[in-house]
């Protein structure tokens, strides 16, 4: 087992981005890469949430309050140990929300274009999130900031190959001990908007 894990110390890792960009497989390929607990966002919705998505009407920040809440609650329980969690958190005031409950987290931020995600989204038959919702979340989404701790993925490749790359990413980016961290095969993609670790 590697001492990857080490690293999340009093960090929790967000796996954002718009749906059909594949953050759970990352997620969990992540967590399992860490060796840390693994939460998945979607599971953290009420019955409503559920209701009104799969009905293909977007949540508005009040139906999200309540879920930000949720997730912040568990970042901030899996703080001292490290983790990772799944969440679109699309726009920085949801952000925000999140690190008011974990002030530690770090965001990757899963990108690629419309028609990729599109093919993507259609592709799965198992999921509440209809294609038709994509386009209102591309207009939410707000890429993270300059001084937002995370970094930028492009999921064009494979799930492991973006896997590796977030891990090597956030290795030279956000690592207190970068001795500590296992370092992947594949080449990282350059951080964005990432501020100097704390």
């Amino acid at each position: 087992m590697n001492t990857a894990g080490e690293t999340t110390q009093s960090h929790v890792v967000v796996v954002m981005g718009v749906a059909g960009t594949g953050k759970t497989t990352v997620g969990r390929l992540l967590a399992e890469d860490l060796d840390v607990p693994y939460a998945e966002a979607d599971a953290f919705h009420p019955p409503a949430n559920v209701a009104k998505m799969s009905a293909g009407t977007p949540l508005d920040d009040t139906d999200r309050a309540p879920w930000l809440d949720a997730i912040g609650a568990w970042a901030h329980d899996h703080a001292e140990h490290g983790g990772v969690v799944s969440c679109s958190a699309l726009k920085r005031a949801y952000r925000d929300r999140l690190r008011a409950a974990a002030p530690h987290l770090v965001f990757v931020h899963l990108t690629g274009d419309r028609a990729l995600i599109g093919r993507r989204m259609a592709e799965r038959a198992d999921h509440f999130m209809p294609v038709a919702l994509l386009d209102s979340q591309f207009a939410t989404l707000e890429p993270l900031q300059a001084d937002e701790r995370g970094v930028s993925v492009s999921v064009a490749p494979g799930p492991r190959a973006v896997a590796r790359r977030a891990l090597t990413a956030l290795r030279s980016a956000h690592a207190p001990d970068p001795s500590a961290v296992a370092t992947p095969e594949a080449p990282a993609e350059a951080p964005t908007g990432a501020a100097s670790p704390a």
